[in-house]
């Protein structure tokens, strides 16, 4: 999001009689892994008194890495946070958080019908721990048991060290990926999704023009039919934004290793080196 370009759409809106009242910034995109702004975003929101949520499903997990925690500047002023601890951190699936800094029970009274056939008020027990009448989906586990476990196990250091390690794999990819011939970054990542197209030799060569555009769109789909059909390995592609298609390698296990890495690529290399 382009902080000026908020601006302009929040005055505009308001110019046309509309009444904007709620901004959605991400942290970590699904595809790039890409970062808003939260500041600059927090203060327009401010200076217009805009409820500020944060897509925070991908990134947020940062905020558990001294390393890292800086791509998420800003992230304390924002009135709601949804954060999906399944994703980076592994809890087990589904693991989703949102946070709101508001408390003066805004969920319940959003999402409260106090259906008397589930949630009685008379129990023998505190009711306020009845999750369910508290949330739109009622009768969904509790993810906070989920992650609480996740964090008994491995603590605030284990939980760093997993950020630390899946961004530091991350690194050593893109770093390869600008060593090897036939590679190229479709940007520089800021988190853990390498974007890359892999350039078959036949095309090498080639002007940058429509034509070999063109061809390399059709490089990522034969070679993840190829790699399916054998059995190496799973990698995802697609086009984005007028991009045509390019492989989309999202790091998160602890198990992944640099060999695993050195193995994607000379494994794309193999099967696509005839294209």
């Amino acid at each position: 999001m382009i902080p000026e370009e908020l601006e302009k759409q929040v005055q505009l809106a308001r110019k046309e009689g509309a009444a904007p009242f709620f901004v959605s910034a991400t942290s970590g995109t699904t595809v790039l892994g890409a970062f808003d702004p939260l500041d600059e975003i927090a203060d327009i929101c401010e200076k217009h008194d805009l409820w500020l949520h944060v897509d925070a499903s991908w990134g947020g997990s940062a905020l558990l890495s001294q390393k890292h925690c800086k791509l998420l500047q800003g992230i304390h002023r924002a009135n709601s946070v949804a954060w999906n601890p399944h994703k980076m951190l592994m809890a087990g699936i589904q693991c989703c958080a949102l946070l709101v800094k508001d408390n003066s029970d805004l969920l319940k009274r959003c999402y409260s019908a106090k259906a008397s056939y589930l949630f009685q008020q008379d129990k023998f027990y505190d009711v306020s721990y009845d999750t369910g009448d508290k949330s739109i989906q009622c009768s969904r586990r509790a993810d906070a048991f989920k992650f609480w476990m996740t964090w008994k196990a491995l603590g605030t250091t284990g939980l760093e060290e997993r950020v630390n390690r899946a961004l530091a794999l991350a690194r050593y990819l893109v770093d390869e990926i600008k060593k090897r011939e036939g590679f190229q970054l479709l940007l520089e990542p800021e988190y853990a999704n390498i974007c890359f197209w892999y350039i078959p030799p036949s095309l090498r060569s080639m002007e940058k023009g429509h034509e070999f555009w063109e061809k390399l769109h059709h490089v990522a789909p034969i070679i993840k039919e190829r790699m399916m059909k054998k059995g190496s390995m799973m990698l995802g592609y697609q086009p984005h934004h007028g991009k045509v298609n390019f492989f989309r390698q999202v790091i998160i296990s602890p198990q992944v290793s640099r060999e695993d890495m050195d193995f994607l690529l000379d494994e794309i290399d193999s099967l696509g080196r005839d294209l």
